[in-house]
């Protein structure tokens, strides 16, 4: 659980402040200390993103490896890694969260079009996907295009 929060608090929010001021992040800096109080923490260092976002033109074009693409992109690739990882917390707390569907929805749009074979496997960013059928519930069909098993509980029940 610390490194998830630690992935996400002391680097996810880093990296996405920098990117929506239409910078290039770095992705392989050191991830900042977290400290004891792991929501504190997160609360602290989402504010300057969550007003950086408010104040953002979703359609300002900024490079990227790929070319220049509106900020927009940069917005749904945030959405879709805190929506894989609000799963990933929910499960490993075993807690029933409320999580937004429509979230889920948005971030697998996003991801089936970005998520190339070439980045999936072992020893690399993403697992392989588990096949979830179409019915499932949205957060279910992102975790196993993400390569996690939808069906997968803490102790292994």
């Amino acid at each position: 659980m610390r490194a998830l929060v630690g992935h996400l608090a002391g680097q996810t929010l880093r990296n996405f402040l920098v990117s929506v001021r239409g910078e290039t992040t770095d992705w392989t800096a050191p991830v900042d200390e977290i400290g004891d109080d792991w929501a504190e923490t997160f609360r602290e260092r989402a504010a300057p993103l969550r007003a950086a976002w408010r104040a953002a033109d979703l359609d300002q074009l900024v490079a990227g490896p790929g070319g220049e693409a509106p900020l927009r992109f940069r917005a749904d690739h945030q959405i879709t890694e805190l929506a894989v990882h609000d799963w990933d917390l929910a499960r490993a707390t075993g807690q029933q969260a409320r999580l937004d569907p429509a979230v889920a929805e948005h971030a697998l749009r996003w991801s089936r079009q970005m998520l190339r074979p070439e980045f999936r496997g072992p020893d690399k960013a993403f697992g392989l996907e588990v096949p979830v059928p179409d019915d499932a519930p949205a957060y279910d069909r992102l975790a196993g295009w993400f390569g996690r098993d939808p069906g997968w509980m803490p102790g292994g029940s």
